[in-house]
């Protein structure tokens, strides 16, 4: 359950750059989802004998599939009184953990952290003298796991890489002592491959912490975890489905998955996030508005302010400016966390400035970019870049981009026929112009005009530009030649992609290429 919640405040781009220990914290749980086709390598293994599994108590799973659907109340009242009778019971301890720990993740109220984690330390002395079983230590690893990220996410580094490193080796001494208990191979196989992809900078963090993790062990973990029952394989499910369609690019699976449980549990709000998400990042606006119009809602639910603000990108795709400012809003003055904000502001700032409001709010939206706060995750970096180079965006292909992001390529490649460089057209919309058609002939399935007009961005880009078009072009490229079965032609463009200094999104470029490289061994 660990893995699934945090996956709810990053999934859609909690890339956290600077701050090495965040990057853990944030690969290992939301795993940044992005990529190329599965390694051959990463092939199920040969599933072990199943054994007798210590399932939930079914107090503890009626509360469980309460935590799942963010009914967070629900589930606590459902576990008092078995924590009451059995206060050193791994069944409740565990899931009243889920809980809190969701709540932490998901709120970032930092008025909140000191009560969850002394509960979380409290639970895992109890777990100390409760008597050894698979499920004991397998609930004591993953609070151990829980702890370390909610430290790390509210920046108490010391502390949370101890418990992060510490929850690791447990969980790893789950699977050596019962390796038949398959959910210790889910948490595992997940923590496995989101440190494994993690880039060659922080390796030595990883070394310092003790992890050797492998991409290829993490996925076999986590598919044998998915492949056989228990209280978790749903989560497994889910999880596999999200690597392949983020990491992998392919998105079938998980758009039929979180079709079916979003149609048969409409109650649950994390479901309905899931699949908006997913219909989102496959440039599917109608479908992730859909879904958004259609999730649950209600005082029983754990408040998800995120989702408003990803409604407000969805619109925005769309051209109703006044609508994606209201979300936006509703984001700002719901979060009680820092992220996002800054990409927030310049959201606004965007629906403002091609929406037409008077100048003066355009400017307040502007230099509220600039307010303090964090850039760790990369569209507040984005955000602030933008702020700081002051440089006009140019409104043609600002538009473009933003229909394409929704999947409204007819549309972008109708306002790119309108863009005119001239003798004073800025570089970088010189770069941008081919890098835009290219995207939309390519979500148009016409790919011969896409690499011709990803080859026009390299061309003009060179090797050195400061953007993040030409690294994305060859990112793009690779996977075209990938997919064509042109494994010499795809490592030269996932090579290329590495090799562009700094922009604002090289992180997760140079993520998704060394995890497509390694496909292609």
């Amino acid at each position: 359950m660990a893995l699934a919640a945090f996956f709810l405040e990053v999934t859609n781009g909690g890339r956290i750059r600077r701050r090495a220990l965040l990057d853990v914290a944030a690969l290992l749980s939301g795993l940044l989802l992005m990529g190329a086709k599965p390694p051959q390598a990463a092939a199920p293994e040969t599933a072990p004998a199943p054994t007798a599994l210590e399932p939930l108590t079914p107090t503890s799973r009626r509360a469980y599939a309460e935590v799942l659907k963010l009914r967070l109340d629900a589930a606590r009242s459902l576990l008092r009184s078995e924590l009451a009778a059995t206060p050193k019971s791994p069944a409740p301890l565990l899931v009243a953990n889920c809980a809190d720990f969701v709540e932490l993740v998901v709120s970032q109220d930092a008025k909140r952290y000191d009560a969850l984690t002394e509960s979380q330390e409290a639970r895992l002395d109890a777990l100390d003298e409760a008597p050894a079983s698979a499920l004991r230590d397998y609930a004591r690893a993953e609070i151990t796991l829980h702890l370390g990220l909610s430290q790390l996410l509210f920046k108490h580094l010391v502390a949370g890489g101890f418990h992060l490193r510490s929850g690791y080796h447990q969980m790893q001494d789950v699977v050596k002592h019962y390796p038949n208990f398959t959910p210790a191979r889910k948490t595992l196989g997940v923590c496995d491959f989101a440190v494994g992809a993690m880039p060659e900078g922080y390796h030595w963090l990883l070394r310092l912490l003790g992890l050797t993790p492998s991409v290829e062990a993490g996925l076999r973990n986590l598919s044998l975890a998915a492949s056989q029952p228990s209280d978790f394989q749903l989560e497994s499910q889910l999880l596999q489905a999200l690597i392949r369609e983020s990491y992998y690019k392919q998105p079938a699976e998980a758009e039929r998955l979180t079709a079916r449980l979003t149609a048969e549990q409409p109650e649950n709000l994390l479901f309905a996030y899931v699949r908006m998400s997913v219909a989102k990042r496959q440039h599917h606006a109608d479908a992730a508005l859909a879904a958004y119009r259609a999730r649950p809602t209600g005082p029983a639910y754990l408040p998800v302010p995120y989702l408003h603000h990803m409604a407000a990108d969805l619109l925005l795709y769309r051209g109703d400016y006044a609508a994606s400012e209201r979300e936006n809003l509703a984001f700002l003055h719901e979060s009680r966390g820092q992220h996002y904000h800054k990409d927030a502001v310049f959201k606004l700032y965007l629906a403002a400035w091609l929406g037409g409001q008077p100048a003066a709010a355009i400017a307040r939206y502007r230099s509220l970019i600039n307010q303090p706060g964090p850039a760790d995750v990369e569209e507040d970096t984005y955000a602030q870049h933008y702020y700081d180079e002051a440089r006009a965006l140019n409104p043609i292909l600002t538009r473009a981009r933003l229909q394409s992001d929704g999947g409204y390529d007819r549309e972008a490649l109708a306002t790119l026929r309108s863009f005119r460089p001239t003798a004073t057209t800025l570089w970088r919309d010189r770069i941008e112009a081919p890098y835009r058609r290219a995207r939309a002939f390519q979500g148009l399935g016409q790919l011969d005009s896409a690499w011709f007009y990803f080859e026009a961005t390299l061309s003009e880009a060179g090797p050195k530009a400061p953007y993040y078009y030409a690294p994305q072009a060859a990112l793009q490229q690779g996977y075209m030649a990938q997919s064509a079965g042109n494994k010499p032609v795809a490592r030269k463009y996932f090579l290329k992609a590495l090799a562009y200094p700094w922009h604002e999104y090289k992180n997760s470029t140079d993520a998704k290429a060394k995890l497509a490289l390694r496909t292609l061994k």
